[in-house]
C-alpha cells in the first residue's frame, strides 16, 4: 500500500501545532507544539515513539524558524520520504469554500480576502502556508477550513437582521467555526448510535477555551452558535459570547473606550476569566468553586446556563434531539459541567448516569446517560487533525 502520511499544521498567532498522521490507520507518528513564537523563550515540544522532547529556540524566533526546525526534525527522524501532503487548518474560508481545497494562487488570494473576517487567525494561517510551501515545495498543500462544514446552513439561519446590503456587498453573515470538530464527532455519534445521515438529530458541543455548539441534522450543519467571528455564542475562556450590541455605544460614549479596547475586552478579558477574576482555565474555576469561591461558582453557573439554553434552542432547527455529544478539552473531561448542563436539560428526557459520566474522562469516551433512556448524551474525543489529514491525502491523490 502506498504511503498516506500527512503533515498537519495548525498555525496560531504565536504557536504552531503539528502532527504527522497516517490518514488510513489514524496512527500518529509525530506530534508537537511550537509555542511563544515571536516572544521571549520560544520552544518546540514534540512526542516521537512515546518519548517527549523539547527544543529551545532563540528569543524572538517566529513561525519561519519553527517550521525550518520542524523540517530538520522530520528529516532527522526519516519521516519526510513518507509524506504525501501538508494539511493546513484555516480558520475562516468565508463563502469561498464549502470543502477543503488544494492551495493555489487563487485559493491563497481568497484566504487573504477573508482575513478581514478573522484578523486574529487567518494571517497566522497564511504564515504557516507560506513557510510550509517553501519548506515542502514538492508536496501538495491543502487548506481545511473551520467554516466549510457550516456552509450548508440556510439563509434564515446564517443572516443577521441587518440591512441586506451589508451581506450583498460585504458578506456580513454568520459563518460558524470548529467545523472539522463538529463534523468528526457528529459522524462518530451517528455511527455509534446506529443512526443514519438521513435520519439523525445531533447537537455537538465543542467546549474548550473557545466554545461552540452545532445542530447537525442528517449529517449536515443547520445552525451553530458562533457567527461572523468566533466571538458570538457561548461563554468561553476569555470571550464574552453573546452580548447586547448596545453595550458598544455605552462603552464608547460613557466610558471612552476605543474600538480596539472593546475588542480586547470582549475577546481577551471576558468569559470565565472576566466573571471569576481568577482564570480562564476551567479546571482552576471548578477547583476554586469547590473551595467556596463565589465568583468561580458564578462563572460556572453562567457558563452552564448559557450552554444549556443554546442546546435546548437547537431542538427547533433539528425538530427534536436524538443525542448531545460533548467534546473538546472541557467537554471531554469536565464531569461537573456535563452534569450541570444535562440536569438543566432533564425536561427534554436526558437521564444522566453518574457512574458513566465519571468514567468518561481523560481520554475515555462513551454514552453518559442511563441505559435504555432517550435522548442520549455521549462523550467523544475530537480528532480535527485526522480530518485534516484525510482531506489532504484525498485531494493529493486526486490531483
Amino acid at each position: 500500500m502506498s504511503s498516506s502520511h500527512v503533515l498537519v499544521l495548525n498555525c496560531g498567532s504565536s504557536s504552531l501545532k503539528f502532527a504527522i498522521i497516517d490518514s488510513n490507520s489514524a496512527q500518529e507518528h509525530l506530534s508537537g507544539l511550537a509555542e511563544r513564537l515571536g516572544e521571549p523563550s520560544p520552544q518546540i515540544k514534540y512526542k516521537f515513539n512515546g518519548e517527549k522532547h523539547v527544543v529551545a529556540l532563540a528569543n524572538g524566533d517566529a513561525h519561519e524558524v519553527a517550521i525550518k526546525k520542524l523540517v530538520e526534525l522530520v528529516k532527522t527522524l526519516k519521516l519526510d520520504q513518507q509524506l504525501v501532503a501538508v494539511g493546513h487548518r484555516v480558520v475562516h474560508g468565508g463563502e469561498h469554500f464549502t470543502h477543503s481545497a488544494l492551495i493555489t494562487d487563487s485559493v491563497l488570494e481568497a484566504i487573504k480576502q477573508t482575513a478581514t473576517l478573522a484578523p486574529l487567525h487567518n494571517p497566522a494561517n497564511l504564515l504557516g502556508i507560506e513557510a510550509a510551501s517553501d519548506a515542502f515545495a514538492t508536496l501538495p498543500q491543502v487548506a481545511v477550513f473551520d467554516t466549510a462544514f457550516h456552509q450548508t446552513m440556510e439563509p434564515h439561519a446564517f443572516l443577521y437582521a441587518l440591512p441586506y446590503e451589508l451581506y450583498r456587498k460585504n458578506r456580513v453573515r454568520r459563518y460558524g467555526f470548529h467545523g472539522t470538530s463538529h463534523y468528526y464527532v457528529s459522524a462518530q455519534a451517528i455511527d455509534r448510535l446506529g443512526l443514519t445521515d438521513k435520519n439523525s438529530k445531533i447537537v455537538t458541543a465543542h467546549l474548550g477555551n473557545g466554545c461552540s455548539v452545532c445542530a447537525v441534522k442528517d449529517g449536515k450543519s443547520v445552525d451553530t452558535s458562533m457567527g461572523l467571528t468566533p466571538l458570538e455564542g457561548l461563554v468561553m475562556g476569555t470571550r464574552s459570547g453573546d452580548i447586547d450590541p448596545g453595550l458598544f455605544a455605552f462603552l464608547v460614549n460613557q466610558l471612552d473606550y476605543t474600538a480596539s479596547q472593546i475588542d480586547d475586552l470582549l475577546n481577551k478579558k471576558s468569559g470565565l476569566l472576566g466573571i471569576s477574576e481568577l482564570s480562564n482555565d476551567c479546571r482552576t474555576i471548578e477547583e476554586s468553586a469547590a473551595d467556596g469561591h463565589a465568583q468561580a461558582q458564578l462563572a460556572l453557573d453562567i457558563f452552564c446556563f448559557r450552554l444549556a439554553k443554546q442546546i435546548a434552542s437547537f431542538a427547533v432547527p433539528l425538530s427534536g434531539i436524538d443525542a448531545i455529544v460533548f467534546t473538546g478539552g472541557i467537554g471531554e473531561n469536565s464531569d461537573v459541567i456535563r452534569e450541570k448542563v444535562l440536569t438543566q436539560l432533564s425536561f427534554l428526557g436526558f437521564k444522566l448516569s453518574n457512574e458513566q459520566n465519571l468514567a468518561a474522562r481523560f481520554g475515555n469516551e462513551g454514552v453518559i446517560t442511563e441505559q435504555g433512556s432517550y435522548p442520549k448524551a455521549l462523550v467523544i474525543p475530537t480528532n480535527e487533525e485526522l480530518v485534516i489529514a484525510q482531506d489532504a491525502a484525498k485531494l493529493a491523490q486526486e490531483q
